[in-house]
C-alpha cells in the first residue's frame, strides 16, 4: 500500500493509495466511463483504471451518446466479462443496467455524480477513493447477488421513475448539464418551483392510473423499485413505502393536484424526518403491486424519467417488476 494522503483532493488520495505487489489479476473487468459525469476526468479515470489493474484485468472505455452505455455493456456480457463497471452517475448507471437485465455478468459501481443514490442504496461508498478500494476488495470476496429491477415501457429502472411535473422537472434541469453540475440539488428545487408555476398551475396534464383495483386521477407520480427516492444534501427523501430492492414488488405515490396551498405542506413532508409524504391530503399511496398502468386524460403525452434521466414522452406508461432482473457486485 502507498503513502497515506491527507489531501481532500481525490485525485491526489489515488495516486498515494495505488496497490502494488498483488498476485496475477484473474477476473476481467470492462469500466464504461461518462466522461461528463460530475466528478469525472481523465486524470482520475486513469488513475482508477491503474488501481484497480492490481485486482483485475482491466478494459475502459468513454461512452459517446445517450444509451451507449446500454450497448457497451450488453456486448461486454456476450464477450464474456467477469463483471462491468459503470463509471458515472445515476443515469450512467441505468444505462449500463439495461443492458444486462437478465444477463449472469454482473454490474459493479463506481460514483461520478453528485447524488449518487444507487450507489447509497447498496451501500457502495460514494468517495471514489474508498468505492475504488471497495472494488479491490470484491476481487478477493466476490458474492454477485440479484436485485429486482423495475420497468416502464420496456425500460428498466434501479430505484426510481417519475411521470408528469416529476419528469418535467428532470427534463429542464437535463438542459443544463453544468448548472446541475455546479447547483445540484438547489438547481433542481429553482426548476421545480419554475415548471410548476408555468405548466401544471393552470390546467395542468392530468392521467389516469389503474394500481390494484383502484383508478387514480393526478398530475405527477413516482414507482419506485426500492427506497429513499433520492437525497437533498445527505438527507433521504422519501415518498411511497414498502418496495426493496429484494421485495418482488413496486410502491408510489400519485399526487392528486398541485396548488399553490398545497405546495408549501408538500415540500415540508418531502424532507421532514418524521412525518409521511402518504399522510398528505393531496397523496394517495400505493405498496405492494407488481404492476401499474397511466393513461392521459387530454391527449397530451405523459413526461417520463427513470432514475433521474428524462427519456421522453408518452400517451400511455405500463409499469412492471423483473424480481431478481440484475446482478449486481456491491
Amino acid at each position: 500500500m502507498g503513502a497515506v494522503s491527507t489531501s481532500n483532493d481525490p485525485v491526489e488520495r489515488l495516486e498515494a493509495a495505488l496497490r502494488v505487489g498483488r498476485d496475477a489479476p484473474r477476473k476481467r473487468m470492462l469500466i464504461i466511463v461518462n466522461p461528463y459525469a460530475t466528478t469525472v476526468s481523465d486524470r482520475l479515470k486513469n488513475l482508477v483504471v491503474y488501481a484497480l489493474r492490481g485486482s483485475y484485468l482491466v478494459d475502459a472505455i468513454d461512452t459517446e451518446a445517450r444509451d451507449h452505455a446500454t450497448e457497451l455493456t450488453r456486448e461486454a456480457g456476450r464477450e464474456g466479462y467477469d463483471v462491468v463497471v459503470a463509471f458515472g452517475g445515476d443515469g450512467t448507471l441505468n444505462e449500463a443496467a439495461n443492458g444486462l437485465i437478465g444477463s449472469d455478468t454482473p454490474l459493479a459501481f463506481l460514483p461520478g455524480g453528485r447524488t449518487n443514490v444507487y450507489c447509497r442504496m447498496l451501500g457502495v461508498p460514494v468517495d471514489i477513493v474508498d468505492a475504488t478500494e471497495h472494488l479491490l476488495q470484491l476481487a478477493d470476496n466476490w458474492r454477485p447477488r440479484a436485485v429486482d429491477v423495475g420497468c416502464v415501457n420496456g425500460r428498466g429502472f434501479l430505484f426510481s421513475a417519475g411521470v408528469g411535473l416529476d419528469a418535467s422537472v428532470v427534463e429542464r434541469v437535463d438542459a443544463h448539464p453544468r448548472r446541475k453540475a455546479r447547483l445540484g440539488e438547489w438547481y433542481y428545487a429553482v426548476i421545480g418551483v419554475r415548471t410548476f408555476s408555468r405548466h401544471y398551475l393552470i390546467s395542468p396534464p392530468r392521467f389516469e392510473v389503474e394500481v390494484a383495483g383502484r383508478h387514480l386521477i393526478g398530475v405527477t407520480a413516482i414507482v419506485q423499485n426500492s427506497t429513499p427516492y433520492t437525497y437533498f444534501g445527505n438527507r433521504p427523501i422519501y415518498f411511497g413505502e414498502g418496495a426493496s430492492l429484494n421485495s418482488g414488488d413496486l410502491a408510489g405515490i400519485v399526487l392528486r393536484r398541485a396548488s399553490p396551498v398545497d405546495i408549501p405542506t408538500i415540500i415540508w413532508r418531502a424532507v421532514s424526518k418524521r412525518a409521511r409524504f402518504t399522510r398528505h391530503r393531496q397523496v394517495d399511496g400505493f405498496t405492494g403491486v407488481d404492476g401499474l398502468t397511466f393513461r392521459s386524460l387530454d391527449e397530451r403525452p405523459l413526461p417520463l424519467q427513470v432514475d433521474g434521466d428524462y427519456i421522453g414522452e408518452a400517451s400511455e406508461a405500463d409499469f412492471s417488476i423483473l424480481p431478481h432482473g440484475l446482478k449486481v457486485l456491491a
